[in-house]
């Protein structure tokens, strides 16, 4: 690895939402999405401290989102700067399909559309908060197409009918989660511009850019499509987020203490305050995302 990019191994980990209804998104995340409730720590009440109180949720160990209480905080408006959506990668088209299947029969309404972006297949929703969701699965790399340094992707017409038909299984469907795995495949910011984006999460942060097209960049490290986007469709001009429910931080893994170091190198050239408590390296971007770096077990 350089120190001027993140290491192939780079991973995603579980995004933090600041939800209101902590009770209403479990139960969305567990029941409709289809994941697994993995620890639910107690809230700190005697210090009067409601944010104490938050959800894991993932599969076989694997968190893949946390919900933490935070019902004082305002909804953000449409075009404020945050998140555009959690991607969940499936390991099997059954996987995905069991998923799919169990949100159209129990929150229809949650349906966002559907597409084939060449390198994967996906499922759009939006939960209960508006947080957007991402269902997806890749394709082998090996079928992935570059041109010029970089992945090709497209929006083709993915037929959510004709997938399931193909994909589902009784067993899966009866058991969605025992299906297959989950991990955070990748997370989809909205941001106030590309070019700002690009001199974070491409220069300071050290991810590569994949792909540049329709107001949005697509960043990765090892050659995956992409860890992380940004885009402007709904956002463009916005300024540093307000305090709201939604996005709460994106997790990043890394193999190293020698990576956190060489990105801390890389920040501190760029000027980007951070805080390190000798277990993860926490920053903001521009518009107050907070991301948090930590190191593979």
């Amino acid at each position: 690895m350089t120190t001027d990019t993140l290491a192939p191994e780079t991973a995603m980990e579980a995004v933090t939402l600041y939800v209101r209804d902590l009770d209403a998104m479990t139960a969305y995340y567990r029941d409709v999405v289809s994941l697994e409730v993995l620890d639910v720590p107690a809230p700190i009440e005697q210090q009067g401290d409601t944010r104490a109180a938050h959800v894991t949720l993932g599969r076989r160990g694997v968190p893949v989102v946390i919900l933490r209480h935070t019902p004082d905080l305002p909804p953000p408006s449409r075009g404020e700067a945050g998140l555009f959506h959690t991607a969940i990668l499936f390991d099997t088209q059954e996987a995905l399909a069991a998923a799919v299947a169990n949100i159209a029969r129990k929150a229809p309404h949650t349906f966002a559309g559907s597409a084939d972006h060449l390198v994967s297949k996906a499922f759009y929703f939006t939960d209960p908060e508006g947080n957007g969701i991402e269902l997806y699965w890749d394709r082998a790399r090996s079928q992935w197409r570059h041109e010029g340094g970089h992945v090709v992707m497209d929006t083709l017409r993915l037929d959510p009918n004709a997938f399931l038909t193909e994909h589902l299984t009784e067993a899966a469907l009866e058991n969605p989660v025992a299906a297959g795995q989950t991990t955070v495949g990748h997370v989809h910011l909205q941001v106030g511009d590309i070019p700002t984006a690009k001199k974070f999460y491409v220069d300071a942060l050290g991810f590569e850019v994949m792909a540049t097209f329709h107001g949005a960049l697509f960043v990765a490290a090892g050659g995956y499509h992409h860890h992380m986007a940004m885009n402007v469709w709904n956002s463009a001009g916005a300024g540093p987020r307000a305090a709201t429910i939604g996005l709460g931080e994106v997790g990043i893994q890394v193999p190293s203490a020698d990576d956190v170091a060489a990105l801390r190198s890389r920040l501190d050239f760029h000027g980007v305050a951070q805080r390190d408590d000798g277990q993860t390296l926490a920053f903001e971007d521009p518009w107050r995302n907070l991301v948090r770096v930590t190191v593979s077990a």
